[in-house]
């Protein structure tokens, strides 16, 4: 039975929540974004800088939470920071957004490109395969896998935190392992004919649209920018989720420091790795031959010219073991959020409590369901796209927040303060406004929808706010 008296228990050590910034972080973006990328820019110049503005970004952020994570370290992580910076409402509607979307839908993504690639090597699971023909639904077998693969490790880690521990430490280490072993190998076969090709010091620059046929289009002043922006919500999704690790703050020992020091190394880990696996993907595959890739799978065509006919199921098996540890980090940390809204009055009262094993087990089981019916629906990749934009707005407002804070509460104990202050977090929200106004003036398609459902949460908050002063 859910008990109130039970508390989170701080078992989760430096390593541990290190291997829980890196493996949320390492899904299958980086297997297969930069067809996208390469087709948006056309070079391998605008390629790695896509990347490693994505990687300073992304290190810059998350420098600066390590602040907010030490004022404030509580289950909840970005939820409560939006709350004690702002007001109720701003930190609802990160809630809602997050609960609906941002986390829901990429663990739904997260479990079906898992599924997807063990059709390769279990053809039985693929995704053109009809299991269930509802007449206006066709479920396939790597839907139904996915879901499979979300309710097993919804169930392992509401049997306590060390249960989850174990799959997160494992998984990330493997595929850490295993992405430093593709960077090497690529690196040591790779063709100089197509490197001196790519990295052509006249051309590595020149921005222009790739077409799948390798026909070139040239980009206008204005499309560039657009083209940047857009190439970026591949980028920026990849290497999101980093933020996980403050969720489950209550349950990190010494979270002060352990949290902003697991967030800087976590997210210079990953930085590292995936502009290393760019410069190998250059190093063995013309431009035309990403751009190309069958289902902007670039990682599986350059592990094919590496390993040969076996590099198929090399990668698959590795995409396997990056996404299930990536899922695992995403619905041990998400729960956490949706506890803290319960514990404010903002979500249902029992996702407030803890069961015997010390986790809000009902907020995990919620997580699933509507995670399991995104994964049902298929809609979720488009909706990932439109959701870049708001992420990064919530991100900047919780860097803002660090101003804030630093005005109203000028004598709370930090013991961290943000590394780079005021230059870096001004520099990231000067970054994420060009890259939101991008996004608005060249793709509105990408930030709309965002933007609705955020809203949707405005008169949400004012029923169920009104309905907890009335009670």
């Amino acid at each position: 039975m859910p008990s109130d008296s039970n508390s989170f228990k701080p078992t989760l050590g430096l390593v541990d929540a290190t291997m829980l910034v890196a493996g949320s972080m390492i899904g299958s973006g980086i297997f297969i974004v930069s067809a996208d990328i390469v087709r948006n820019t056309g070079s391998v110049g605008w390629l790695m800088f896509v990347w490693l503005i994505t990687g300073f970004m992304t290190l810059t952020a998350a420098l600066s939470y390590g602040e907010l994570s030490a004022m404030f370290p509580k289950a909840g992580g970005q939820y409560i920071y939006l709350k004690e910076a702002y007001n109720p409402l701003i930190s609802f509607l990160y809630g809602w957004s997050f609960f609906t979307v941002i986390q829901t839908a990429t663990i739904a993504a997260v479990a079906v490109a898992f599924a997807k690639f063990t059709a390769y090597l279990l053809p039985q699971f693929s995704e053109d395969i009809v299991a269930l023909d509802l007449g206006f639904l066709k479920i396939s077998p790597a839907q139904l896998l996915s879901i499979v693969v979300i309710v097993l490790l919804t169930f392992i880690n509401t049997r306590g935190v060390n249960s989850g521990k174990i799959i997160q430490t494992t998984f990330t280490l493997t595929k850490l392992l295993s992405l430093l072993g593709l960077i090497v190998f690529g690196l040591l076969f790779m063709k100089p004919e197509i490197w001196a090709a790519n990295w052509d010091s006249a051309t590595m620059w020149d921005l222009h649209k790739l077409n799948v046929d390798g026909s070139v289009a040239s980009l206008t002043t204005i499309a560039a920018f657009g083209a940047i922006a857009a190439s970026m919500v591949g980028s920026i999704f990849s290497s999101d989720s980093w933020n996980n690790v403050t969720f489950i703050a209550g349950e990190i020992k010494n979270p002060q420091r352990n949290i902003g020091l697991s967030l800087a190394l976590g997210t210079i880990i990953v930085t590292i790795i995936y502009v290393m696996t760019n410069v190998m993907y250059t190093g063995v595959l013309s431009l035309q031959e990403i751009a190309s890739s069958d289902k902007d799978r670039v990682a599986v065509t350059a592990s094919n010219v590496i390993f040969g006919s076996s590099g198929t199921i090399i990668i698959a098996v590795m995409i396997m073991i990056s996404t299930f540890g990536c899922n695992n980090g995403l619905i041990m940390s998400g729960a956490r959020v949706y506890y803290s809204m319960a514990k404010d009055g903002l979500f249902f009262k029992k996702v407030g409590v803890l069961n015997k094993n010390s986790v809000p087990e009902f907020g995990l089981w919620i997580q699933c369901i509507i995670a399991s019916l995104w994964a049902l629906s298929g809609k979720y990749g488009n909706l990932l796209d439109m959701i870049s934009f708001v992420v990064v707005v919530f991100y900047m407002l919780t860097i803002i927040g660090i101003f804030i804070l630093r005005k109203k509460r000028p004598d709370a104990e930090r013991p961290y303060k943000a590394f780079g202050y005021p230059f870096l977090p001004i520099i990231y929200i000067v970054m994420g406004i060009a890259f939101c106004v991008l996004l608005i003036i060249y793709k509105p398609e990408y930030t709309w929808p965002g933007l609705i459902i955020v809203l949707l949460g405005i008169p949400v908050y004012y029923m169920v706010a009104r309905k907890e002063i009335s009670a």
